[in-house]
């Protein structure tokens, strides 16, 4: 007989849960997982004694990890996709009649705590990842990507001087008809500084742009898609946005410019867990980021008992100096020199002990002082031989041109550092390196962004777009560990792991053991 369904909606019902979520359910598992019982305390001292009560800390973090694991920005869609799922509503500790918090409160609550009690939960996760064994330590690997910032070309404006504001429009808006006049969306609210609305480029800078802007603006406004927002020439020297001054106008060969942040991640190489992640302003280099984010990742493996030994990055964190800092810890870095790096002229010999050039005549050219290169700001040697040494060179006009009368050139003061750096990145171990690099961090960077919700930062401020980074990071954190706990769960592997988990027993002899366990031979017994 044919069945026919008719749904009435009862008055009274009899319902649990916990009953209708499978065991093996993701967020059921979740929710027994990770314990973050520790904000209570350190969120206190940003409420009050009194009035009504706020969100549980503990649902807003569940919440925002909800929304990255779910790929979901904004906090709107997310209360609505968040109250039709009941393996979500167990796990933020939610029946089905109750209702979810306002999707306001997830905004403000995410700007009243600071971030470094988002970082307190990556450091939290990350430790549990450390405590199965995931991390290794010995091996990290640094790269970078732009992320999205909230902010729209189209309400660009341009940075004035501070005196002769009329007399200075004048002349800068020549680009292209969109900057004779008013930007095409006008921002609700100038949240920019007056240090941000003001031009600190120098002269010659600003010649340069000028002279490059009226280049661009004889073709440019007939061209196909000038009207299009990422169509013109714009410089961070010469615009900012005023819906959210930290964003910095950024540009990849072959795109068009955005306004962008610079997401810095850290992976390690054993089970590709994030390390490290922070938010660093769209126009800066990789290189001038690298001191910085070694000492956090430095400081973060000897909280866990874990050694670091190699950094490994690419050419964009290349620069003498962050090699003789690398070197001074005690780092061995498989960073590859820029094309540009010439330990000398072409043609001379350089001899280290002595600190000299002998050129293709055989004559010496020595080293003469240490300088400080303004244009970079970077430290250099200079060499130089005399004029007499120069007169009567059979190569004299090919060497030296027409107007010089004596042989001199420059090298970088970290050439040492750079040769022993080229030597191990052409090694072996540093082909070996670069193929670890690009199968570790850089699939975890496209996993964050499009998976993870780290497209574009739905927020305002570089400081609220390092929050979101460390949530992304966080949640794919936690989605690692619960992978490898359940392979590791199926496999027996975790019986080991749980006999010695004793509170006297040290991370490095259960990392030890559970790496016996899974060799070959041991297998084989």
């Amino acid at each position: 007989m044919q069945g026919k369904k008719t749904y009435q909606e009862k008055l009274f019902n009899q319902f649990r849960l916990s009953d209708r979520v499978p065991e093996d359910n993701f967020y059921r598992r979740l929710q027994t997982t990770i314990d973050l019982s520790f904000l209570y305390k350190t969120t206190q001292n940003f409420y009050g004694s009194s009035g009504q009560k706020s969100i549980d800390p503990i649902v807003f973090f569940k919440l925002c990890l909800v929304g990255y694991l779910e790929n979901i920005t904004s906090d709107r869609k997310l209360i609505s996709h968040c109250s039709m799922r009941l393996d979500i509503l167990y796990f933020l500790g939610y029946d089905i009649d109750e209702e979810l918090p306002w999707h306001s409160t997830i905004s403000r609550t995410r700007q009243l705590f600071p971030e470094e009690i988002f970082e307190s939960v990556f450091t939290k996760i990350f430790e549990l990842c450390v405590s199965v064994g995931m991390v290794a330590g010995h091996t990290q690997t640094i790269d970078s990507a732009p992320v999205k910032a909230n902010a729209s070309m189209d309400t660009l404006e341009l940075k004035v001087p501070e005196e002769d504001l009329e007399h200075h429009l004048g002349q800068i808006r020549n680009i292209s008809n969109r900057d004779k006049h008013k930007p095409l969306r006008q921002s609700k609210e100038n949240r920019a500084a007056k240090e941000q609305q003001t031009l600190s480029a120098s002269k010659k800078e600003l010649q340069a742009i000028k002279s490059r802007n009226t280049k661009w603006a004889k073709d440019q406004d007939a061209r196909p898609g000038a009207g299009s927002k990422g169509s013109r020439y714009t410089s961070n020297k010469t615009h900012y946005s005023p819906t959210d001054p930290d964003a910095r106008i950024s540009v990849k060969p072959g795109k068009a410019r955005k306004l962008n942040y610079l997401s810095q991640l850290t992976v390690d190489t054993a089970n590709h867990v994030i390390s490290d992640i922070k938010a660093y302003h769209g126009d800066g280099k990789d290189s001038q980021h690298l001191p910085d984010i070694v000492r956090r990742v430095k400081q973060r493996l000897w909280k866990s008992e874990l050694v670091w030994e190699n950094c490994v990055a690419d050419t964009g964190y290349s620069s003498g100096e962050n090699y003789a800092f690398l070197e001074a810890i005690g780092l061995k870095s498989f960073i590859p020199a820029h094309g540009t790096y010439k330990g000398g002229p072409d043609g001379f010999t350089y001899y280290e002990k002595q600190d000299y050039y002998i050129c293709a005549q055989g004559k010496i050219i020595p080293f003469k002082k240490v300088f400080i290169e303004k244009k970079n700001q970077t430290k250099k040697k200079e060499y130089r031989g005399s004029k007499q040494l120069c007169i009567d060179c059979p190569i004299r006009t090919s060497c030296l041109g027409k107007s010089a009368q004596e042989k001199k050139f420059t090298v970088t003061y970290y050439r040492p550092e750079y040769e022993r750096n080229i030597a191990r990145a052409e090694s072996n171990q540093g082909r070996y390196m670069k193929g670890k690099r690009q199968s570790t961090v850089e699939p975890v960077f496209g996993t964050l962004t499009q998976f993870m919700g780290l497209r574009k930062v739905n927020t305002i401020g570089i400081k609220q777009a390092n929050k979101c980074m460390q949530l992304s990071a966080i949640a794919y954190n936690l989605k690692k560990y619960m992978k490898f706990i359940e392979k590791r769960t199926k496999s027996g592997a975790g019986v080991l792991a749980l006999y010695f988990s004793s509170k006297t027993t040290s991370y490095k002899v259960i990392n030890a053991l559970l790496r016996l366990f899974k060799t070959p031979e041991f297998l084989s017994v």
